[in-house]
């Protein structure tokens, strides 16, 4: 959900990354579980090696850890307060709002051809009409790519 503001600070602002090595941070973290600390890991690996990614682990995941320590038990114990639920609902609807972001962001990055683009926009499709697990549809995906790279020789993909 912060990948604009993961992209902005690592690609524009600190110029730690391009915009390829941001996609493949990006996609590593998406491959597994906790997708923001493993994106995190791989960008303080990146740029400061082990040492930068323990740090940058540590400096994601303890924030919000703490947070949600200390939160959760407050939220659950005022859940039927009308202004807590109000909270709520709109803490939802901005994650919704940064992950539409991000997808548009990423979009922009990943689709470099007419290829991507079509694998995009099936996927998507497949998404909404049958119940694909993820796994199952980037696998597919991935086989696809690695049957049309050699066919096609994109001069756009960073990882060759």
């Amino acid at each position: 959900m912060i990948v604009p503001f993961l992209e902005t600070g690592l690609v524009h602002q600190t110029g730690w990354l391009d915009e390829r090595q941001f996609l493949v941070a990006v996609a590593m973290g998406m491959l597994s579980p906790g997708p923001v600390v493993i994106t995190a890991t791989f960008v303080g690996y990146l740029v400061a090696g082990f040492w930068g990614a323990v740090v940058s682990t540590i400096g994601i995941f303890l924030p919000s850890f703490l947070l949600v320590l200390i939160v959760a038990p407050i939220l659950v114990r005022h859940r039927a307060n009308a202004n807590v639920q109000g909270f709520v609902k709109g803490a939802y609807a901005a994650a919704i709002g940064t992950i539409l972001g991000a997808c548009v962001l990423l979009g922009r990055i990943a689709i470099g051809d007419w290829l991507t683009a079509l694998v995009g926009l099936a996927s998507l499709g497949v998404l909404f009409r049958w119940r694909v697990s993820n796994p199952v549809l980037i696998a597919v995906t991935a086989l696809i790519g690695v049957i049309a790279f050699p066919l096609l020789n994109p001069t756009w993909v960073f990882v060759k």
